[in-house]
């Protein structure tokens, strides 16, 4: 045992960029979790609930096009104060260890940095959506652009129903976002580490469950 308590659930977000490797690490992530005695809530953005899941299938999918940046950052809040309030608040009130991919740090990088809201008007769309409600750990998987989008593309194609609205977004959007994801870092140390997702699934889940041992730890 590594000394995390079960009295106090902590809410743990991963990040970053297209084919970081965020919904394997969960899953690994969860075993660990599991096998330290911890219940867990395992969810995803958007979506984690059955009103954000539909606004999910509105903004991953479809022409690059088909929305603004600034409808995409209120479709998807929306979704995040649903999946809040009905999912990831109730899970911690019961001792439950929440892991999600992605949270209001994807619509910083994605609406705010990448499709040019700005990152202050994000900022204060989540303010205005969930008060000072915040993750207590948030691990930055950080990776090269041309890396990621290859591995993403690789994941797309072995699926029948398609979520790549977002990759198919040309080189400089993702660019975009990987520096706004190493600015939040650089701005909330505390609460964000950065870690090199080039490298193997093991490694790299070594280096996730060595953070958490350190922030959480007895």
């Amino acid at each position: 045992m590594i000394g995390l308590h079960k009295d106090t659930p902590k809410f743990i977000t991963l990040e970053g960029g297209e084919g970081a490797g965020k919904s394997t690490q969960i899953k690994l992530l969860d075993d660990w979790l599991l096998e330290q005695g911890l219940a867990t809530c395992l969810t995803r953005e958007p979506g984690g609930s059955p009103g954000a899941e539909e606004i999910r299938n509105l903004v991953l999918k479809g022409a690059t096009d088909r929305w603004s940046g600034m409808t995409e950052a209120m479709l998807i809040t929306a979704g995040r104060a649903e999946h809040v309030e009905n999912r990831i608040k109730p899970a911690l009130e019961k001792g439950e260890w929440v892991v999600c991919d992605r949270f209001f740090d994807s619509s910083i990088a994605y609406q705010g940095a990448g499709r040019g809201v700005g990152v202050e008007r994000v900022k204060e769309l989540q303010t205005l959506a969930l008060g000072d409600f915040t993750p207590d750990l948030t691990i930055i998987l950080d990776l090269p652009v041309k890396i990621g989008l290859s591995r993403a593309i690789a994941r797309e194609s072995q699926k029948s129903d398609m979520e790549d609205r977002f990759e198919r977004m040309d080189v400089s959007f993702h660019e975009d976002l990987r520096a706004a994801y190493l600015k939040i870092a650089k701005d909330e140390p505390k609460r964000c580490v950065v870690l090199n997702a080039d490298t193997t699934p093991e490694a790299l889940q070594h280096e996730i469950r060595a953070v958490i041992t350190g922030k959480f730890g007895a």
